[in-house]
């Protein structure tokens, strides 16, 4: 038997003593773990410093592989505030009584255990271990080389509270870096439940033609928004500066604006906050004609067709300029990877149209796109964005990370 093996066994063997925790002790859990997130903030800096030495700081992995205080701090609020959520397990989905006095209920169970697999971004330990454990999974992590010393200090820190609490560490378990746990990690049937890959499309899509056993995708974020002719031209400039600046390293982040024709003489008021913060834009033929002069050269540039449908994760955009909202609609639909668009207006049927007609996962009016991912639906922390349609879409907080089973009653009947 290989350690890979070994590992999972133990996994599942562990996943079913979960189903014996009360709510208010995996409470205790995470409050626990929250504080010794903040506690043990040197060593975790400490390993994380370790994987940034190893990257170059102009990759964009390397702002979600990087953790400072900050951002521990945070993450010990995500933990309490998912601490503080209802857990979903035994709630009543459904609830009805046969002709025949079956009474049938239809009730809310853990998946069971859950695989990983993730790049740079050591915050999705934490995250998904919290979540996981509030929904009774055990979980198998497989993290990236580039952040295997963050992953591993993190997971030491996730068994000392275990311990602390009397529970078996066999529930979370990280896999060594390198592809071959990854290939056995795939081929885990009978051991996983479900696989949630977290990184780049090059990583989803091997792990979804390679994978036996099932996958959620959390796909990359290919984000558009339109800027319509009935849109508020302030409100308009404040959603797109954060859409795009606040964070360019994750997948809620603005790609690509579409403008209707009729604002082309506002794009110079609108991308003038991007220039500030050195935003390089590739513009259509229209929109570079006009801001040509008026946009920074350095920061100006002609885009061609690799430029749509590209999920930039820097300080990189596409802009084109479009007839109206229908061939607005045709792009995003040739181009949307089905995570988060967003239309800015003030026309009430055109945004109607819009949140109807698009195919996504999150679709906003008159927001930034910035609220998908992050703990901002009030979710606690999310696993993952999942941009398919079977049993989750969107944030995957914890009714996501839950399946149901049919609970039956009955007095001796007997089917003829």
């Amino acid at each position: 038997m290989d350690n890979q093996e070994n590992t999972f066994i133990k996994t599942l063997e562990a996943s079913r003593s979960l189903s014996l925790l009360s709510e208010d002790k995996i409470n205790k859990i995470l409050d626990d773990l929250a504080m010794a997130a903040i506690k043990y903030t040197p060593e975790i800096l400490d390993a994380n410093q370790e994987d940034l030495d190893r990257m170059n700081p102009n990759d964009p992995k390397y702002d979600r592989l990087k953790l400072t205080e900050e951002r521990l701090e945070g993450i010990a609020s995500d933990l309490i505030n998912v601490a503080k959520l209802d857990t979903p397990l035994g709630d009543l989905i459904s609830e009805r009584t046969l002709a025949n006095g079956l009474e049938l209920k239809k009730i809310r169970v853990p998946i069971g255990v859950i695989g990983i697999i993730y790049e740079s971004r050591p915050n999705v330990t934490f995250d998904v271990f919290s979540l996981c454990l509030k929904t009774g999974n055990a979980l198998i992590l497989k993290g990236g080389s580039d952040a295997y010393a963050s992953n591993s200090c993190i997971l030491n820190v996730i068994h000392k509270v275990l311990k602390k609490n009397n529970i078996t560490t066999d529930i979370v378990s990280l896999l060594p870096a390198g592809r071959e746990a990854t290939k056995a990690l795939l081929q885990a049937v009978g051991f996983v439940d479900m696989i949630i890959p977290r990184g780049s499309q090059g990583l989803i899509d091997y792990v979804r033609e390679n994978s036996k056993v099932p996958v959620i995708e959390t796909g990359a974020g290919i984000v558009h928004t339109y800027f319509d002719q009935s849109a508020d031209l302030q409100k308009g400039t404040e959603i797109l500066l954060n859409a795009k600046t606040r964070r360019v390293s994750v997948c809620n982040a603005l790609d690509c604006l579409l403008v209707h024709q009729s604002r082309i003489g506002d794009l110079e008021a609108m991308t003038l906050p991007l220039a500030k913060k050195e935003v390089v834009i590739y513009a259509d033929e229209k929109a570079h004609k006009e801001l040509e002069g008026k946009y920074p050269k350095n920061l100006l540039k002609h885009a061609s067709e690799e430029h749509f449908g590209t999920e930039f994760l820097s300080m990189t955009m596409s802009l084109k300029v479009v007839e109206d909202i229908t061939e607005a609609l045709e792009h995003i639909a040739k181009y949307s990877s089905k995570h988060s668009e967003a239309i800015i207006a003030e026309n009430e049927k055109t945004i109607d149209h819009f949140l109807r007609a698009v195919d996504a996962a999150a679709v906003y009016a008159n927001a930034s796109t910035a609220f998908t991912d992050g703990a901002q639906f009030g979710l606690g922390a999310e696993i993952g964005i999942s941009t398919q349609k079977l049993h989750a879409r969107g944030p995957m907080g914890l009714e996501e990370m839950t399946s149901y089973k049919w609970v039956i009653r009955g007095n001796g009947q007997v089917r003829n």
